[in-house]
């Protein structure tokens, strides 16, 4: 009977790939963002909404360059894909949705659609890494997206960027603020529940460069 092979200490960090490691820069700028957030609600203080708004593009350079890195290097790793997709979440994601919620969709209903739009965002990278051999060409490449990239969530980024930087945030956010019963909902949240939808669409085809 043989010995089990002895895991080196590290073992895992040490299977890491440059790609890989750029993609947790991916995920620390998501994170970083969001502790920002809360910072902004904890605090008031301007500096950490602005130094999120700077995490979440930053963010989605090192989403970019990863994948460069790894063609550039033809060197993946048995993580690269799961990697890839949990930072997503967490930069495109939740970041975004808890941006939302600190630059003032606090109601009830804001809640649940910034739920949603997180809710949509993990689905519609599982049903990618699910079905990426299936959708796959001869080399290996997928030749369209199903439903919208989660990365395009920054453009809810910028437009809460510029409602941030015009003050139009709290009980000044754009189209204003609705009671039903005890629950408040304002209109501006839908923009989030447009974008989850995108994503989980079937129909709705990107063509992948």
């Amino acid at each position: 009977m043989t010995d089990p092979p002895v895991k080196k200490r590290f073992s895992m960090l040490r299977s890491f790939v440059l790609a890989d490691v750029i993609t947790l820069g991916n995920a620390a700028c998501g994170t970083g963002a969001i502790f920002s957030c809360v910072r902004y609600v904890e605090r008031g203080e301007r500096g950490f909404l602005w130094t999120a708004l700077g995490l979440l593009p930053l963010a989605l350079v090192c989403d970019v360059l990863d994948g460069s890195v790894a063609r550039w290097r033809r060197k993946h790793s048995a993580l690269g894909a799961d990697l890839d997709s949990l930072a997503d979440v967490v930069s495109f994601g939740v970041a975004p949705a808890v941006l939302g919620y600190a630059l003032g969709l606090r109601g009830t209903f804001d809640t649940v659609i910034l739920i949603y739009f997180v809710v949509c965002g993990i689905s519609r990278l599982a049903r990618y890494n699910a079905t990426h051999d299936q959708l796959a060409d001869e080399s290996g490449k997928v030749a369209y997206y199903e439903g919208t990239p989660i990365p395009t969530s920054l453009l809810l980024v910028l437009i809460l960027g510029i409602a941030f930087g015009t003050g139009s945030v709290g009980a000044n956010l754009w189209l204003g603020v609705y009671s039903l019963g005890n629950w408040d909902f304002h209109p501006l949240a839908m923009i989030f529940a447009i974008s989850g939808s995108a994503m989980i669409s079937a129909t709705l085809r990107i063509p992948k460069p």
